[in-house]
């Protein structure tokens, strides 16, 4: 019986969801779906500059795992660039970090979250 997965933690989810090529001109560009985990690790590693080590301990999951994740979405940031597909995040084994309740320092979560409240609570 295989291990169950655990679920990654993840600071915010992504403002926008979808990205591809502008220039088709009508043509259906094939979808490649990162996982938000993956969208994550792709966020602190390449923006906020965090080794593989802190990603993995701000996401709750083993270096190596980490590195995993990371791997996967560079392969499918590169074949969306390379070659022109739609991009979509989207998915994933994740919990949304509730900030220091889980561990967390970064602030990033919570300036989100103070975004997000604002904007809920001005409708």
């Amino acid at each position: 019986m295989p291990r169950p997965l655990k679920r990654r933690r993840i600071c915010a989810l992504p403002q926008n969801r979808t990205f591809g090529p502008t220039d088709l001109l009508g043509k259906k560009a094939k979808i490649i779906t990162m996982t938000l985990d993956e969208y994550e690790s792709i966020r602190l590693i390449d923006l906020e500059g965090m080794s593989q080590e802190a990603c993995a301990e701000s996401m709750g999951v083993a270096r190596t795992t980490a590195q995993a994740i990371y791997n996967s979405a560079r392969v499918k940031l590169a074949e969306c660039l390379i070659n022109g597909h739609e991009l979509r995040i989207e998915g994933g084994e994740y919990i949304l970090c509730q900030g220091e309740k889980l561990g967390c320092s970064c602030n990033h979560c919570h300036k989100k979250r103070g975004i997000l409240e604002i904007k809920n609570g001005d409708d």
